[in-house]
């Protein structure tokens, strides 16, 4: 039944996406907020019907409401936290892969966002381009959001943490904000399955970056992320295996 929720969820969820794609080329001339708006409103709408769908809920844990702009770290698992996190810090501009810009439909809702793309073919210069932008949209009054781990990392895994998100932040002089969750856990990168569950999001308070090193405030989200992981309660139980049969 779960694997039949799962089909139903990601049809209808790629068929929106498809409809927000296109709807997003529409309001293109429409002012920035005012398009954020109405593209997060698809973001919402997949987060909902995950819960509807797949019954994967969250609850939040700690507060964000503090005064922007800040650059945002947070743990990298799952879809479901670019979803979530795109709407609950916005207006946000994310870093990402420039290639995802390119999927049809999916790629013009996130053009739409003024996001920062990554051009992997020339590292060092694709950083410092990436970092003008950063402080370009952080000046515009955008939070950044940035996953230092890079890639989706499985449940139970530490990824590498990347120093330039904690780089961009102490560039602008803007807070650093760290981000735990265990949303792969319900929503996994690979296979369409989705599992029933609470997945946790918890917000850490604001980091200054006044007079420290980029390397000391990623070291800092570092050991802050992971602890939170650590201590974090299961997504969901274990599907226990059926007893064998008995004659």
């Amino acid at each position: 039944m779960q694997l039949l929720r799962s089909y139903l969820f990601v049809t209808l969820w790629l068929a929106t996406g498809a409809i927000a794609g296109i709807i997003s080329v529409l309001i293109w001339p429409l002012p920035y907020r005012r398009r954020y708006a109405i593209v997060m409103i698809w973001n919402r709408f997949v987060v909902w019907w995950a819960s509807a769908c797949c019954g994967i809920r969250y609850r939040i844990i700690g507060n964000h409401w503090h005064t922007g702009p800040y650059v945002v770290l947070s743990k990298h698992q799952s879809t479901w936290e670019t979803m979530f996190l795109q709407y609950y810090f916005g207006p946000v501009s994310t870093i990402l892969k420039r290639e995802l810009l390119r999927i049809p439909f999916f790629g013009w809702g996130l053009a739409v966002l003024r996001p920062v793309p990554i051009d992997r073919g020339s590292p060092i210069q694709a950083l410092k381009k990436v970092k003008a932008l950063c402080q370009q949209r952080l000046a515009e009054g955008n939070n950044v959001l940035v996953f230092p781990e890079g890639t989706r990392i499985p449940p139970g895994q530490t990824g590498n943490y990347a120093r330039s998100g904690a780089d961009i932040a102490c560039a602008a002089g803007v807070p650093v904000i760290p981000v735990a969750h265990n949303a792969g856990e319900c929503w996994p990168k690979l296979g369409i399955r989705k599992y029933p569950g609470t997945v946790t999001v918890v917000i850490g308070d604001p980091i200054p970056t006044s007079g420290r090193s980029s390397r000391e405030i990623t070291e800092t989200v570092k050991a802050w992320i992971e602890g939170q992981m650590a201590a974090m309660e299961p997504a969901h139980k274990a599907t226990e295996p059926e007893p064998a049969f008995k004659k």
